[in-house]
């Protein structure tokens, strides 16, 4: 009995090797492919499909990539402003603002969350959007894996590229056109800050129909902006990529 237990265990090991085996190296192909490739679809667009099967409301998905030259600096400078101050400058994860978050969360009801564009763009792009230690381990594993494959211009380029910012709208020539008419290359700061504003809660808030709370946080987002160096600050980034 004892050595039919040990053989169920060892064959318990081999398939959990393997099964971690075959998610490192698909892991590594996808992060590799998509160094280079255009993002066709997301984990999240993907997500979304499925979760408009069961409800009936008509759902339409609206993407098109574009490569970061073609989308306004100030989008950049907008969402980097908004969501990730330090990204030019982390490696991955913002340890300051996690900390922060934690200490403000202790106190608060209100839960603040401490997600990098790195993080987001992880998440997005490979997982689905559930809630669980094991998807928050995947989320560090991609990160770290886009951080060293890929440079910060090819990070914020799919990010852009790949956010929900409404119902259906995903990355920024689709926001541009749906919200601004207009492609995302010709986007103006005000407009740009008032897609980032409705980021933590896009398919709550719209960028054309602009509530008093997401009008502040568009002000608040432009004065971010200036003081962080506005598009410059996205144009020294695309200088550095490799």
């Amino acid at each position: 009995m004892a050595k039919k237990k040990r053989g169920w265990g060892r064959r318990i090991l081999v398939v959990l090797s393997w099964m971690v085996g075959l998610f490192l190296g698909l892991s590594l192909a996808l992060v590799l492919v998509f160094r280079w490739v255009p993002v066709p679809v997301s984990a999240l667009m993907v997500q979304r499909r499925v979760e408009s099967w069961s409800s009936d409301k008509r759902y339409t998905s609206h993407h098109t990539w574009v490569p970061l030259e073609d989308i306004s600096p100030s989008l950049g400078a907008a969402v980097i402003a908004a969501e990730d101050q330090n990204f030019p400058d982390h490696f991955g994860f913002d340890w300051d603002a996690i900390e922060k978050a934690i200490q403000h969360n202790e106190h608060s009801r209100k839960k603040r969350g401490a997600s990098t564009v790195s993080q987001q763009t992880a998440k997005n792009l490979f997982l689905w959007n559930t809630r669980s230690w094991a998807r928050k381990g995947a989320e560090a594993w991609f990160t770290l894996m886009i951080e060293v494959g890929w440079s910060k211009k090819r990070i914020l380029e799919v990010y852009l590229n790949i956010v929900e910012f409404g119902d259906g709208v995903y990355g920024a020539e689709a926001a541009a056109r749906t919200y601004f008419g207009k492609p995302a290359k010709r986007l103006t700061p005000a407009e740009a800050a008032l897609l980032a504003a409705v980021l933590p809660n896009p398919r709550k808030f719209r960028a054309n129909a602009p509530s008093y709370y997401i009008r502040g946080r568009q002000a608040w987002i432009l004065n971010q902006m200036r003081q962080l160096g506005g598009e410059q600050m996205v144009k020294e980034m695309e200088a550095k990529a490799f």
